[in-house]
C-alpha cells in the first residue's frame, strides 16, 4: 500500500529530479531536438514538393510522349499513303509503257507483214511475167504452124503453170 500513498519526501525528490531533468533537457537538448525535427519537417516538405514536381513532369512527359506517338503514327500513315501512291503510279506507268511497247510491236509486225506481202506479190508478178514471156516466146517459135500444135502447146504450158 505504500505505492498508492507516496510520502511527501518522495514526491519532493521526484519533482526536483524531474525539474532538473527538464532544465537540462531545455538548456542542452531541446533546441537541437526541435532543430532536427524542423529540419526533418523541411526535408519532408521538400521531398513532397519534389515528388509533386516529378509527378507533374511525368504527366507532361507522358503527354509529350502521346503527342509524339500521334505525330509518328500520322507521319507513318502519310508515308504509307505516299508509298501506295508511288506504287500505283509506277504500276500504271509500267502498264502504259507496256501498252505503248505492245502497240509499237504490233505496228512493226503489221509493217513487216505488209512489206513481206508486197515482196511476195512482186515475186509472183515477176514469175508471171517470166512465164508470159516464155509462153509468148514458144508460141512465136511455132507461130504459123499447125493450130492443133498451138493448142497443144498452150495446154502444156498451162499444165506447167499448175505444177509450179
Amino acid at each position: 500500500m505504500d505505492l498508492i500513498k507516496p510520502e511527501i519526501g518522495l514526491i519532493f525528490w521526484t519533482a526536483l529530479t524531474f525539474g532538473i531533468l527538464l532544465f537540462v533537457l531545455r538548456k542542452f537538448a531541446w533546441k537541437p531536438i526541435l532543430g532536427a525535427v524542423g529540419d526533418r519537417e523541411d526535408s519532408i516538405k521538400k521531398a513532397l514538393a519534389e515528388a509533386e514536381n516529378a509527378r507533374k513532369e511525368m504527366q507532361n512527359l507522358q503527354a509529350d510522349n502521346e503527342r509524339i506517338l500521334k505525330e509518328a503514327r500520322a507521319e507513318r500513315e502519310a508515308m504509307l499513303k505516299e508509298a501506295r501512291e508511288i506504287k500505283e503510279k509506277i504500276v500504271s506507268d509500267a502498264k502504259e509503257q507496256s501498252k505503248v511497247e505492245g502497240d509499237k510491236m504490233i505496228k512493226q509486225a503489221q509493217a513487216t507483214i505488209e512489206s513481206e506481202k508486197k515482196a511476195a506479190v512482186a515475186d509472183i508478178k515477176n514469175q508471171v511475167a517470166e512465164l508470159s514471156v516464155e509462153i509468148a516466146e514458144k508460141m512465136i517459135k511455132e507461130q504459123l504452124g499447125n493450130k492443133d500444135k498451138q493448142l497443144k502447146l498452150v495446154e502444156d504450158m498451162l499444165g506447167d503453170i499448175k505444177l509450179n
